[in-house]
Parts: structure tokens; sequence; C-alpha cells
């Protein structure tokens, strides 16, 4: 199915329109699952497409259209089997022993692997402030790849995602975004002028703590290429059914991500006011003054909350553990709502502070949420 030129379908429509069968007699409303290993090819070398199920999957095709869609690309995106998968694979662009400017703070995975390379295969890492755009600008001179995340993963820094991708692209710099806090339906790092998008579809896409995939879109067929070749033979594929579960959460992530969002900035403005917390972070709120440049235009943006409870991480886990609604566990997106001390993991940069509660909102009514929230910060505060 294609988006019709002469009226291109706004993001909220295409995720529930794209990647359907033809409207034509007799067809399912739903693409099917396919279950297969290998297909025919009738003997003849070249005739069968499809030839083997680690190279490709008709469960795959719906979803990768409408993640591109989704991304405003043309070229069907790639869907792997995590999020990591997609980030390994992004990351093996990189040339060996080549220099990537990399975020002082964002997805765990994504720093891990990083370092996991710059020990072992001799990758040079100049990490930097997003949020300080003159600091990022200059560490892309001579760089081979510049990765980004706007809000950043878990401090919600922002990032001059115009600004930087212009300039990655000056210094000859690959330029590849981590999507998946934004999504598609609040930012589209292709329209800006990012090389690649990379997101963990594990999160918003899938939506309800029920799946692992990742997915990677390019407007370059020479690097989607080459991303294929690599998702091929290390066969970091997505099984059929995961593809299937993704789309499928798809189509409400509109709905999804509106009510998530407007929880969380309800719930933003009124926990800064709470004795329990220190401080709150949230795109839009006030924060440092070298974070605010590029966060001066927002009113609210995305379903993460940061919160720093006063008296430390150990004030922070009695507090989680207080939670009767939220429930304490890692990742985000869901239709649930989680929240996790970032600190407890031994990966997690030395900058985030120990205090910091990441809360990813769901969709529940936020005066439960509130409510329960301020139940566990009071019972901890008080005792």
């Amino acid at each position: 199915m294609t988006r019709p030129e002469s009226a291109p379908w706004a993001p909220d429509t295409l995720v529930v329109a794209a990647g359907r069968p033809p409207h034509e007699a007799d067809q399912p409303v739903n693409p099917p699952i396919v279950l297969s290993s290998t297909f025919h090819s009738l003997g003849t070398p070249g005739a069968g497409e499809k030839v083997y199920g680690r190279f490709t999957n008709p469960t795959w095709d719906p979803l990768e259209e409408t993640i591109a869609q989704l991304e405003d690309c043309d070229l069907p995106a790639l869907a792997y089997a995590s999020g990591m998968a997609a980030v390994a694979a992004a990351l093996s662009l990189l040339p060996a022993g080549g220099t990537i400017v990399m975020p002082s703070h964002a997805y765990n995975g994504s720093l891990s692997l990083v370092a996991e390379l710059e020990a072992n295969l001799g990758l040079t890492v100049r990490r930097v402030d997003l949020a300080d755009t003159d600091a990022a600008i200059a560490a892309f001179n001579g760089a081979d790849m510049a990765w980004l995340e706007s809000p950043t993963n878990p401090m919600l820094e922002v990032a001059d995602l115009p600004v930087l991708l212009a300039a990655a692209r000056g210094a000859g710099a690959l330029s590849v975004v981590d999507n998946t806090f934004s999504t598609p339906l609040r930012q589209r790092p292709l329209q800006q002028g990012a090389d690649v998008v990379v997101h963990s579809a594990t999160k918003y896409m899938g939506g309800h703590s029920d799946v692992v995939l990742g997915a990677v879109v390019t407007r370059h067929p020479e690097l989607r290429t080459r991303l294929h070749t690599m998702r091929t033979l290390h066969g970091a594929i997505p099984g059929p059914f995961e593809a299937w579960l993704t789309l499928r959460g798809i189509r409400t992530m509109a709905l999804r991500l509106d009510k998530a969002e407007a929880n969380a900035m309800e719930l933003a403005k009124r926990l800064a006011d709470h004795p329990g917390i220190s401080k709150v972070r949230y795109p839009g709120l006030p924060q440092d003054p070298g974070h605010q440049r590029a966060a001066a235009q927002l009113e609210g943006f995305g379903a993460i909350v940061g919160i720093e409870i006063a008296g430390g991480a150990e004030v922070a886990d009695a507090m989680l553990a207080a939670l009767k609604l939220w429930t304490p566990a890692t990742s985000l997106g869901g239709v649930e709502s989680l929240a996790e001390r970032r600190r407890r993991h031994p990966g997690e940069p030395g900058t985030v502070p120990e205090n910091l509660v990441r809360l990813s909102v769901g969709i529940e009514n936020v005066e439960d949420l509130h409510a329960d929230l301020s139940a566990a910060l009071d019972e901890t505060r008080l005792s």
C-alpha cells in the first residue's frame, strides 16, 4: 500500500493506514503472519525473491513500510531482532578505528557498546553534552560519525537537532539519531538532515511491553544495502510474530502517546512543588540555563519525566518500593507507568545523579498516578 502523493497523510493517520493489504475483494484488513524458514524458488537461480527466512519474510514488509512512511522515507525501514541489534547495525557503518562523537548521556546500551568498541577495537570516542551546541559542533571536526539523541536518556537534555545535523554534514560526519524517545510522531530527524534513524521499537511502537524489536531507517540506498547485509550476515532478524505484534502496536501509538504525554506534562508540573523532590526534569520545564536554548520553545514534550529524590539513592529506592500503581521496572513506552532509579545499572554514566528516578508515564488516570507517587514520596520522606 502506498501513500497518495496528491494527499499526503498525517502521521496519526499513517499509524493506522500504512502497511495494509490492498483494498480488494476478499483481502484481509490486516497483513498475515508468515511462519516459514524458506521459500519456493522453482529451481531457477534468482527466480525466488524471498529465498530464505534470514534474508526476508513477508511479515516484515508491512512493518518496514509503515516505519519508513512514519519517518518520511522513500526506502523501506529495516527491522532487527532488538533495539540493540539496530544500534549495533548503525555503528557498523563506522570505519575500522574510526572516530565517533557520542552524547555524555544516552541510551545505556548504546553507551556500553561504544565503550566496548573503544576498548577492544580502537574506536575513538569524543563524549559531549549535546545541549551545549557549540561544544558538540567543535567535536564533529574530523569525526566519522555523530550519534545524537534528543531528548537524551535519562537526563532529558534537548539538542538543537537541525543545527547539529547541518554541522555534522558540513564536517563530513555520518549522522545517526536515536529517535526512540520522541517517535516519528514528535520529530522526524530525516527531514532535519539525519543520515540514519534508529528505533527501539520495543518501546512506543510496540507499546505494550510484550515485544523486543528494533528498526533502522535511511534515505541512502548504499547505506541501506550495508545495513541489510549486516542484518543478514549477523542473523539479527526479528521473528515474524514479533514483527506482527509491533505493527499491531503502532496502530494505537498516536492515541497512546497523546495520553501519556498529557499525563507526563501534568505530573511534571505538579511534582515540581513536592517537598520530596529536589528537581524535576522534563523538556519545557525550567532547567539548567545551558540546556534551555533548544528547549525554550517547548511547552512539554514526550512521556518521560526525570525526578531527583530529596534524600539520595536510599530514599529513592524506598520510594520505589512503596509504589502501588507504578511498576518499578526498566524499559519505557508501554501503556503502564514504570519507574526506575537509573544509577542502579553499573554502566550508567557517573554524571547521572544517584537519586534520579526515570518515570515512563503510561495512559492510566493521571489522578491515580499522582496520588500513588505522592503517597510513596510522603511515606518515605516522613519515615
